[in-house]
């Protein structure tokens, strides 16, 4: 899904930090790497950077580092949670899933008394495009099992899934983030899914 991009120059200029800073942050992984992205200009090679999640972040940063290690800082806004595993009551709770998501995880989760992190990201990444109106229930099918077959692929590497429909027969497919993909014409993309940007949500409402 396309979002306001800023270049490193504005986003320098704007926060009044300098690129020693950025990029020792980028190194203490208190900026995702994959914020960084390298786009054809006019000029070559920039990087920009998703906007308003960029500034939100760095601005948590300066308002916090005075007062904890940038270590600590790190294992705040960028916890580890492969090993993090939620019931399905923490789940609505949080506003993570709906009841009705779970229920339709069931035929192929069965009854399951804890999460992993990574059922965790499915079910949430399903709960969004049903919410969103684009997928029904076998669409949804399609969805949730490539999902769970390939991820493990793109484990620790950002990527996206895609939802795209052709004269009313619908498909899905994962490929690594910013890569170029070309489809026949007639194809519809219906909604692009950034694992690495849903895994980021899940932080926030998991901590």
């Amino acid at each position: 899904m396309s979002q306001e991009l800023i270049s490193k120059k504005e986003l320098l200029k704007m926060t009044g930090i300098s690129y020693g800073q950025l990029y020792r942050w980028k190194r203490k992984k208190l900026i995702p790497e994959e914020w960084f992205k390298k786009n054809s200009t006019y000029s070559g090679k920039e990087t920009f950077f998703p906007k308003y999640k960029v500034i939100d972040r760095i601005e948590k940063i300066k308002n916090m580092k005075g007062d904890i290690s940038l270590d600590s800082l790190a294992d705040m806004l960028s916890p580890d949670l492969t090993e993090k595993t939620a019931s399905e009551k923490e789940l609505i709770d949080r506003n993570i899933v709906s009841e009705a998501t779970l229920e339709f995880s069931r035929e192929d989760y069965g009854e399951t008394k804890e999460y992993s992190f990574e059922q965790i990201i499915s079910l949430y990444l399903l709960d969004k495009m049903f919410k969103s109106g684009i997928i029904g229930h076998s669409e949804g099918k399609l969805v949730f099992h490539l999902f769970n077959n390939k991820y493990q692929k793109f484990k620790g590497k950002n990527c996206e899934l895609i939802f795209f429909r052709k004269m009313g027969v619908s498909s899905c497919c994962m490929l690594p983030d910013s890569k170029e993909i070309y489809f026949e014409e007639g194809v519809k993309i219906m909604e692009i899914m950034n694992i690495s940007e849903l895994i980021e949500e899940l932080k926030i409402k998991m901590f």
